[in-house]
C-alpha cells in the first residue's frame, strides 16, 4: 500500500530539537535512575545524582517549551501536504481520523494489512503522545518530592504524605521510570510500523515521496515522486 509523502512541514525543526532533547534526557534519566537504585560499579554515584537532577529539569523545561510551541509554531496537519496549521490542532484526533481508531488498532495488532489514510498520526499514537507531557509533569513532581532541597516544601511534602512517606514516594518515582521505558518501545514501534521514512525525517530531515493529500477536501490528489530526492525544501 502506498503511504502519504513525508514532508519537513510535518515536523518543524523546533519540534525535532525538542524531540531529541526529550530522548537524550530520558536515556540519561533512565540510566542514572537505575544506577542510583542499583550502583553496579563504583565511583559514579555523585555524577549520577547530579546528572539525574540536571536532566530532570531539562526534561521538565523542554516539556513546557514544547507545549507552548504547539500554540506558536505551525506544522502540517497530515502527511502528504505542505500546508500548515497551528500545531496544537494536530494533537487531538482530527476530522480526518477520529473515526479511524478501531481501524488503526487493528493495523497495529497485525489484524489488518492496510492502515487508514488521513490526518497526522494514527489515533492510538496521538493519545499515547498526549499522555507523555502529563507523565513528565508527574515524574518531575515526584522527583522534587524526594530531592533533599525541596522535599520539605509544603507542596512536595504533602505529596509524600499522601502516598505514605518518602520511601513510598521513591518507589512511585522509581516505577514511573518503567512507564517511560515502555512508552519508548511503544513509540519506536508506532513511529516505524509504516516504514522508516518518519525516522529518517526526524534524524536527518530526509523527505520521502508518496501520496499527496488535500487536508481541506480530505482526499488523495496525486503522488509526489520527487520529494525523496529534493535537496532544497525548507
Amino acid at each position: 500500500m502506498a503511504h502519504l509523502a513525508h514532508y519537513r512541514e510535518a515536523h518543524p525543526l523546533a519540534f525535532v530539537i525538542t524531540h531529541w532533547i526529550n530522548l537524550i534526557s530520558m536515556i540519561v534519566l533512565i540510566f542514572t535512575g537505575f544506577y542510583i537504585h542499583f550502583p553496579f560499579f563504583a565511583g559514579f554515584m555523585g555524577i549520577a545524582r547530579g546528572a539525574h537532577v540536571f536532566f530532570g529539569f531539562v526534561l521538565f523545561i523542554n516539556c513546557l517549551v514544547r507545549i507552548v510551541g504547539a500554540f506558536v509554531v505551525k506544522s502540517a496537519p497530515t502527511g502528504g501536504t505542505r500546508e500548515v496549521v497551528p500545531d496544537y490542532k494536530t494533537w487531538l484526533p482530527q476530522a480526518d481520523n477520529r473515526h479511524q481508531a478501531l481501524e488503526w488498532v487493528k493495523y497495529y495488532l497485525f489484524l489488518k494489512k492496510e492502515h487508514p489514510l488521513g490526518a497526522k498520526l494514527g489515533v492510538p499514537q496521538k493519545l499515547s503522545y498526549l499522555l507523555i507531557p502529563i507523565l513528565i509533569l508527574i515524574m518531575f513532581y515526584t522527583g522534587l518530592c524526594i530531592w533533599a532541597p525541596t522535599m520539605n516544601w509544603g507542596f512536595f511534602a504533602a505529596g509524600s504524605t499522601l502516598v505514605g512517606g518518602l520511601m513510598n514516594m521513591r518507589i512511585v518515582h522509581y516505577f514511573l521510570m518503567y512507564v517511560f521505558i515502555i512508552f519508548m518501545f511503544i513509540h519506536i514501534y508506532l513511529a516505524n510500523v509504516e516504514g522508516f521514512a518518519p525516522t529518517a525525517l526526524m534524524f536527518v530531515r530526509k523527505e520521502h515521496a508518496g501520496l499527496v493529500y488535500d487536508p481541506n477536501r480530505h482526499v488523495i490528489v496525486g503522488e509526489d515522486q520527487e520529494a525523496g530526492h529534493s535537496k532544497g525544501n525548507a
